[in-house]
């Protein structure tokens, strides 16, 4: 029965990683969130297919999903979820440069923080990723509060909980490990990618609240006509 939540947890992180994240990209040109969410789907799709192989530990598989995990809890799922969301907090718009660069240092950090993984509790690069996530929760606190000024009250509440929920496996991940699970921390995943899943379904129909508010009060144009311009 775990093995099958857990399988349906990250089926459910893998789709909403995929789906939302396009919808971000086409709908709206965000490619800082559209392409985190592709990397996180991405993530689930490598840990699904490792799995169904067997779960060999030895395998390349295993070395990229670490590769995943350091890249999103170190800049993804914090630098990069921000500035993404600020386009519609505060119209942020950055370059292309920017836009790569970003990702090239969340690769860079991914690179260099998948050695820590395993073999015992690594203090500082464990710190390193509540303190990260902890920033990216006061940022989102104040984005669960921009829904509620503009009376979309229940995402306002979604989007708190989702990050509450996403701030508690944060701190859960190295310091506090669930009593009673087993050596794969396999009831820890489950909570933790159906959490991440919610996160990327919430976070984006939280965006597009904002963004079709900012659109009706004439603070940015309206997808349509962003498209008819281009044209």
């Amino acid at each position: 029965m775990k093995e099958l939540l857990l399988m349906l947890a990250d089926l459910w992180m893998i789709f909403a990683g995929f789906f939302y994240g396009w919808k971000l990209i086409r709908r709206y040109d965000n490619y800082l969130l559209g392409l985190e969410w592709f990397i996180i789907a991405t993530s689930g799709s490598n840990f699904l297919v490792w799995s169904l192989l067997g779960g060999d530990m030895g395998s390349p598989m295993y070395a990229i999903a670490y590769f995943f995990d350091a890249f999103s809890r170190s800049v993804g799922v914090s630098l990069i979820l921000v500035m993404g969301l600020m386009r519609v907090t505060h119209r942020y718009k950055p370059t292309k440069a920017v836009d790569v660069g970003v990702f090239a240092l969340g690769i860079v950090a991914g690179l260099y923080l998948r050695q820590f993984h395993g073999h015992g509790l690594h203090v500082v690069p464990a710190t390193f990723y509540v303190v990260v996530n902890a920033l990216s929760t006061l940022f989102l606190a104040y984005f669960s509060w921009r829904l509620w000024k503009i009376r979309a009250r229940g995402l306002a509440v979604a989007a708190a909980l989702t990050t509450a929920a996403a701030a508690a496996i944060a701190v859960t991940y190295d310091f506090f490990p669930i009593p009673g699970d087993d050596e794969y921390g396999t009831i820890f995943y489950i909570l933790a990618l159906s959490t991440w899943g919610t996160q990327g379904f919430v976070y984006f129909l939280s965006y597009r609240a904002l963004h079709d508010h900012n659109a009706a009060t004439g603070v940015e144009p309206a997808p349509d006509e962003r498209s008819v311009a281009r044209a």
